[in-house]
C-alpha cells in the first residue's frame, strides 16, 4: 500500500500517530454469512514519531486468534501547503519491510509463523535489540566492522570509549581525538581484547 496523508481534522481527537494508528487497527466488522471479524491492537510503539510497530490480533466473532505485526512507516509535515499535515505507509511483517526497530514487548505477543518474509524480520529485529543491549564500559576498546570518516578527514575504526553516564564518545588511540559515532548502537563492532595492569597490593 501506498502513503496515505491526510489533515489535522481527520485524527479526529487522537493527538500522536500512535493513538490515531491504533484506533485504525483495532476494529470489528460485521460479516454477511454472520458473526464478526476484525483486528485487536494488543501493544504498540512509536519510537521517536517516525516508525509505528503494533502487535495486532485477529479476531473472530469476538475470540481472539492469529498476532502478527503491523509496520507504519510516519511522516508529519505541518508546513504542508495543501494542509495534508499527516502521513502513513502500513505494512505486514509478510512483506519483509526494512524497518527492523521493533520492541521485544511486541515481538514477544507474536504467534508462530511459518511465512519466510516474517521469519526473516523477527530474526533481524532480535538481532538488533541484541546489539543494543551489549555491555560496554568506559575505557573499553572497539574495533568497527567498516572504518569512518569524519568531518575532519580522519579515518579510523578502532577507538576507546569515554562513557560519562549516558553519554558515549570516542577516542581515537592514536591520536586522542574525540568524536561522536551517529547511531552507534546499530553498527557492528567487537571489543579489542587489552592486557591490564593491575596494582600490586602490599602486606
Amino acid at each position: 500500500m501506498g502513503w496515505l496523508y491526510m489533515p489535522r481534522t481527520s485524527l479526529g481527537l487522537h493527538k500522536t500517530a500512535k493513538a490515531y494508528l491504533d484506533a485504525q487497527f483495532t476494529y470489528e466488522r460485521p460479516q454477511e454469512g454472520g458473526g464478526t471479524k476484525g483486528l485487536q491492537v494488543l501493544a504498540s510503539s512509536c519510537p521517536q514519531n517516525r516508525v509505528y510497530y503494533a502487535a495486532a490480533q485477529v479476531m473472530t466473532n469476538g475470540i481472539g486468534g492469529e498476532v502478527f505485526a503491523i509496520i507504519c512507516l510516519v511522516r508529519w509535515n505541518s508546513a504542508d501547503k495543501e494542509g495534508l499535515i499527516f502521513g502513513y505507509k502500513d505494512m505486514e511483517e509478510s512483506m519483509g519491510p526494512y524497518e527492523d526497530g521493533c520492541p521485544a514487548t511486541i515481538l514477544d505477543l507474536l504467534t508462530q509463523t511459518q511465512n519466510e518474509y516474517a521469519l526473516g524480520w523477527r530474526a533481524r529485529c532480535r538481532e538488533r535489540l541484541a546489539r543494543h543491549q551489549r555491555p560496554l564500559a568506559d575505557g573499553d576498546r572497539i574495533k568497527l566492522d567498516q572504518a569512518l570518516t569524519f568531518t575532519d578527514g580522519h579515518v579510523a575504526d578502532e577507538f576507546v570509549v569515554v562513557k560519562r553516564g549516558r553519554t558515549l564518545a570516542f577516542r581515537d588511540p592514536v591520536t586522542l581525538g574525540l568524536y561522536r559515532i551517529s547511531r552507534f548502537k546499530d553498527r557492528l563492532w567487537s571489543i579489542v581484547p587489552t592486557t591490564k595492569i593491575h596494582k600490586t597490593l602490599f602486606a
